[in-house]
C-alpha cells in the first residue's frame, strides 16, 4: 500500500468518527435522555497503529481525545465537504435556525464551515463549566496556535469571537494528505522563491577558512534536534540559526547557500525584498510575519539576499519615517531570534548591517575575491567538458587566473561568451585571445580599466 492509499484509508476512518460524535451529540441535544458523546473512549475508536501522517501526528503530539476532534473538525471542509451538512440535515428535518452548532457558509463553498462554537458544541453541549474549559484549546499559548496548526478566523466587527471559522494551516493539510510539506508556489503571501542547483560540493572553489565555517553551519542543520531535544540545550540555547555571508557580488554566496541545502535536503527560499518592504507602516511587519509563520517548523532555509535593504543599520530619529524604519528593524530582529529554522543574511558589504544583528549571528563567514590558484579551479571547471572544445593549456589559464582578478560568477560569464562564439563560429577552440575579450568586456561592464 502506498504512503497516499495509507492516508487516505486513515482519513476516511478519522471522519468517519468524527460524523458519529457529532451526531451524538446532536441527538443527545435534541433527546436529553441519550448519553453525551463518549469522549473519554477516543483514544481507544482511533488507536489504529498505522503509519499515516495524521496518526504519527497525533502519537507525536500526544494530542487529547478534544484536540482530535478540533483538529478533525478543521480539517473536514477539506477533505469531504458534504459530511458535516449530512449529519445536521440528518437530524434537524425541520427548517429554520438551530444556533448551538455555530457555523457559517462561505462566499464560493456553499458547504458548511464549523466555527469555534461548532467545536465547543460536539465537546461540551450545553454544560457551560466545560465550555469554559475547552476555550484554552484557542488561546495563544495551546500548541495549535504555537504551531500555527489551528485558529479561529476573525469574525465581524462586534460578533462574538468563537463565531470566527475554524482555520486549518494549508501546510498540515497537504501534510496529512500527501505525507509532506509541499513546497509553497511565490506569491504575495509568501514572497519567496524556491532556488536549487545543478552543481555540486566540487563546483564551491572558496578559501579554506570559509569552507571550514560553512561546514559549521552545516553540522548545526545535521545534529541541532540532538542537541536541543536529547541533550536538553533548548533551556539555555535560542531555537535556529542565524547566518551572515557578506563579500562582493559573484563570490560564491548564493552558490553556497544552495549547496548547504543541497547536502542536507532542505529547500532553499530566496525572499524577494521588494515584496517584503512597503512604504506603508505596519506592512511590511505584516509581511514578514505571514513569511515567518509559514516556514515555521519546515526545516527550509530563508535566504535573504541583499540583506542591507531590509537589514541595515538604524538611524537618529529625526521624523516620524526614521522611528518607524527603526521599528521595522527592531521587529526584523525579534522575527529572526524567534525563528526555529537558518536565516542565512547575504551582504556585500558587513559594514551596512546593523551591529545589533552582527551580535545574535552564530556566524559571520566571508566569502573574499578568489586568489589566483583559486580563479585557475574555478576556469578548468566552468569550461564544459561535453562541448569537445579545444582550451588553453593549463600554463596559459594560471597566467590568465594571475593577471586578472575577477569575480567567480564574472569567470562564469567569460565561460559563457566564449561558448556562444564558438558555436556561432562553428570553432573547435577557445583561444587566450577569445578568453581575454570576454574579460575585458566584464571589466567595462563592472566600470574597470581593463
Amino acid at each position: 500500500m502506498t504512503s497516499s492509499e495509507k492516508n487516505a484509508l486513515a482519513l476516511a476512518h478519522y471522519l468517519n468518527f468524527l460524523a458519529e460524535v457529532f451526531k451524538q451529540r446532536l441527538q443527545q441535544t435534541l433527546e436529553p435522555a441519550n448519553l453525551p458523546p463518549a469522549l473519554g473512549e477516543v483514544h481507544t475508536i482511533l488507536s489504529m497503529q498505522d503509519d499515516s501522517e495524521l496518526s504519527s501526528f497525533i502519537r507525536l503530539n500526544n494530542f487529547s481525545p478534544e484536540e482530535i476532534i478540533v483538529l478533525l473538525l478543521a480539517l473536514a471542509p477539506h477533505l469531504q465537504p458534504e459530511l458535516l451538512d449530512s449529519v445536521i440535515m440528518q437530524h434537524l428535518t425541520q427548517s429554520g435556525d438551530f444556533p448551538q452548532i455555530g457555523g457559517t457558509r462561505g462566499k464560493q463553498f456553499r458547504g458548511f464551515l464549523p466555527t469555534g462554537e461548532t467545536a465547543l458544541f460536539i465537546l461540551a453541549g450545553g454544560n457551560l463549566h466545560q465550555r469554559f474549559d475547552y476555550l484554552k484549546l484557542f488561546t495563544p499559548e495551546h500548541p495549535f496556535a504555537q504551531r500555527n496548526l489551528i485558529w479561529l478566523d476573525a469574525p465581524e466587527q462586534g460578533e462574538p469571537p468563537l463565531s470566527g471559522k475554524l482555520v486549518i494551516a494549508n501546510d498540515y493539510r497537504e501534510l496529512f494528505v500527501h505525507g509532506k510539506f509541499l513546497r509553497p508556489q511565490f506569491s504575495m503571501d509568501f514572497p519567496a522563491e524556491y532556488i536549487t542547483t545543478d552543481l555540486s560540493e566540487n563546483d564551491l572553489v572558496l578559501p579554506e577558512q570559509t569552507l571550514s565555517q560553512l561546514k559549521e553551519v552545516e553540522n548545526w542543520i545535521r545534529y541541532q534536534s540532538i542537541m536541543m531535544q536529547e541533550w536538553n540545550m533548548q533551556r539555555w540555547v535560542k531555537p535556529g540559526y542565524r547566518c551572515l555571508f557578506h563579500g562582493l557580488p559573484g563570490t560564491g554566496k548564493t552558490l553556497a547557500a544552495l549547496i548547504l541545502g543541497k547536502k542536507t535536503g532542505r529547500d532553499v527560499f530566496r525572499i524577494d525584498l521588494s515584496m517584503v518592504v512597503s512604504k506603508f507602516i505596519g506592512e511590511t511587519e505584516k509581511n514578514l510575519a505571514q513569511l515567518f509563520e509559514r516556514s515555521k517548523d519546515k526545516e527550509w532555509v530563508l535566504f535573504f539576499d541583499e540583506a542591507d535593504a531590509l537589514f541595515g543599520k538604524r538611524t537618529n530619529i529625526n521624523d516620524a519615517h526614521d522611528k518607524y524604519a527603526n521599528q521595522e528593524v527592531a521587529y526584523l530582529l525579534q522575527r529572526i531570534e524567534s525563528h526555529n529554522g537558518l536565516v542565512i543574511l547575504a551582504s556585500n558589504f558587513k559594514a551596512n548591517i546593523d551591529e545589533a544583528f552582527i551580535r545574535r549571528f552564530q556566524s559571520v563567514i566571508y566569502f573574499p575575491l578568489p586568489r589566483p590558484e583559486e580563479r585557475f579551479a574555478i576556469w578548468r571547471k566552468a569550461f564544459p567538458e561535453k562541448s569537445n572544445l579545444n582550451i588553453p593549456p593549463d600554463k596559459e589559464l594560471m597566467e590568465i587566473a594571475k593577471k586578472y582578478e575577477i569575480t567567480g560568477a564574472a569567470i562564469v560569464n567569460v565561460v559563457q561568451f566564449c561558448c556562444i562564439d564558438a558555436l556561432a563560429t562553428n570553432a573547435t577552440a577557445i583561444t587566450t585571445d577569445r578568453i581575454k575579450a570576454g574579460i575585458e568586456r566584464e571589466f567595462q561592464k563592472e566600470g574597470k580599466v581593463y
